[in-house]
């Protein structure tokens, strides 16, 4: 069965999965989703016999219907390779109660890289299969994560460029070091003197321009995503909760069709979007516990029914959940309309102008599947040290706010379902605060420098990806303001 897909906001025009992955936002400023969420046609049982590839392959096809056998293998083969430190692509850790799903093993030491490895092999075929001309130019904004993954990911690939913004004082020293140095002619870097929503809201009027769009394709481009609005982004993310599921169930660590939770540090949405379709596609996973940091936005919304960003945004020790416009809520809110795309759309023209929206009680109900908290920076670094001090495992400030928010739901409703946490990023890439947490911090010491005590305490080896940049030159110096921001484009590729 082909599925096609079609805009949150205007579902009467539908396209083809390669077209959707090509184009990453509709032209109306909705996001793509899919007609239909396919069925698993294969048993858990039969998945938990699969490598990570196998799986990838099982769950993709459903999904991507245009791509052949022969496209979408090849696409996952080339992806999910040598790159990835651990055999095992996305191993599960125990440690005090719970499984960790290390998503950090790729280029990049962070969860980004396990969509972020395939997609730009999706959207180069895509590109062919769709006879597209123009070369393509990824436009990407970044609290931290996407953007070295997805510079990693479409480095030197050929028809392609690449601009990522971030917020220039809104990640890590680590973070940043990884994307100034980035190689390849067809990457660009670009910090901006503002926070992470400005870089995305600038994106996305950037994608909604059309004299820019014209200005483009006269001189041989056309503009994509590598965020995750690109619907080629959140298909990957599916496979890995589908993985851990067969990999308990290989492990006899649960029956078949036996239920688990899922906990996901949560700040753009699409991560733990990826597990509701995983849910929705057979996969038994009882609830879906959304962790926020202090911008707690998507916390109220699961509490009161009201999504409000009008807030003081802070910064935090979590820097890629530092969020108030969580993008991919977009594709939930649809689905619990009914896939009612007009009133989608007037949510999002309300969040627009007004900042706020307040859905339906009906909707309401339609978030049972939900559980919805946040942890403070207090409580980050006190779950760090914890699970330190307790199991000597090492975790991330992000994951440590998954933890947090998995203690506060097993305490509040006695609930001890297996559970999953995915662990975001590795503890390498933020290495003053998890030290800090752990009271190894050293003042004399840069964030680099850190890693090797980092390694020591932890008794795990520096991931490559540290090593390479602790020499690499600086590469990508130009920094601007939010209004400045489609100018910096035209320069960067030569469009007056």
């Amino acid at each position: 069965m082909e599925v096609k897909y079609v805009s949150t906001r205007n579902k009467a025009e539908q396209v083809t999965a390669s077209q959707a992955v090509l184009r990453g936002l509709a032209t109306d400023g909705g996001l793509y989703v899919p007609t239909t969420i396919p069925k698993f046609d294969k048993t858990l049982e039969e998945l938990s016999d699969m490598t990570y590839q196998e799986v990838a392959y099982e769950v993709m096809k459903l999904l991507l219907t245009d791509y052949t056998e022969e496209e979408l293998k090849n696409c996952i083969n080339r992806a999910y390779d040598e790159k990835f430190d651990t055999e095992e692509i996305a191993p599960l850790t125990y440690a005090d109660g719970a499984y960790y799903l290390e998503l950090f093993h790729g280029k990049t030491i962070a969860f980004k890289d396990m969509a972020l490895s395939i997609l730009p092999h999706l959207m180069i075929t895509a590109a062919r299969k769709n006879q597209v001309k123009n070369d393509i130019v990824i436009l990407t904004a970044t609290s931290g994560d996407t953007g070295k993954a997805a510079l990693a990911g479409f480095a030197d690939v050929e028809g392609t460029k690449i601009i990522v913004f971030y917020p220039k004082d809104g990640v890590s020293d680590i973070q940043k070091r990884q994307m100034v140095t980035q190689t390849g002619d067809n990457t660009f870097v670009v910090g901006i003197n503002g926070n992470f929503d400005q870089a995305q809201t600038g994106v996305k009027k950037m994608f909604g321009d059309k004299e820019m769009a014209a200005e483009l394709n006269a001189a041989g481009y056309q503009f994509s995503s590598a965020n995750s609005i690109n619907i080629g982004r959140l298909v990957p993310q599916i496979v890995y909760y589908v993985y851990a599921y067969t990999r308990l169930l290989k492990e006899e660590k649960i029956t078949a069709g036996q239920e688990i939770n899922v906990t996901v540090p949560t700040g753009n949405f699409g991560n733990i979007l990826a597990a509701y379709y995983a849910k929705n596609m057979g996969l038994p996973i009882a609830k879906l516990l959304c962790a926020s940091n202090e911008n707690k936005v998507l916390f109220d919304f699961f509490g009161t029914g009201v999504y409000d960003k009008n807030r003081e945004f802070k910064l935090t020790s979590s820097p890629s959940m530092d969020i108030l416009i969580s993008s991919n809520l977009e594709r939930l809110i649809y689905r619990i309309a009914g896939e009612d795309d007009a009133a989608n759309a007037a949510f999002m023209k309300a969040l627009q102008s007004d900042g706020k929206y307040e859905i339906t009680e009906e909707m309401r109900k339609n978030l049972a599947d939900f559980y919805g908290n946040y942890a403070t920076e207090e409580e980050t670094t006190k779950t760090i040290r914890d699970l330190y001090e307790k199991t000597g495992y090492v975790i991330d400030t992000h994951t440590a706010v998954a933890a947090c928010v998995y203690n506060k739901y097993k305490a509040e409703t006695g609930d001890d379902k297996v559970t999953v946490i995915a662990s975001t990023a590795s503890p390498y890439k933020f290495t003053r605060s998890v030290m800090q947490a752990i009271g190894e911090d050293d003042a004399a010491l840069s964030d680099l420098e850190l890693t090797d005590k980092l390694s020591e305490v932890a008794k795990v080896e520096i991931p490559g990806a540290i090593e390479e940049i602790r020499s690499a030159e600086v590469r990508h110096k130009t920094i601007c303001e939010v209004d400045e921001m489609p100018q910096v484009v035209r320069d960067f590729l030569q469009i007056s």
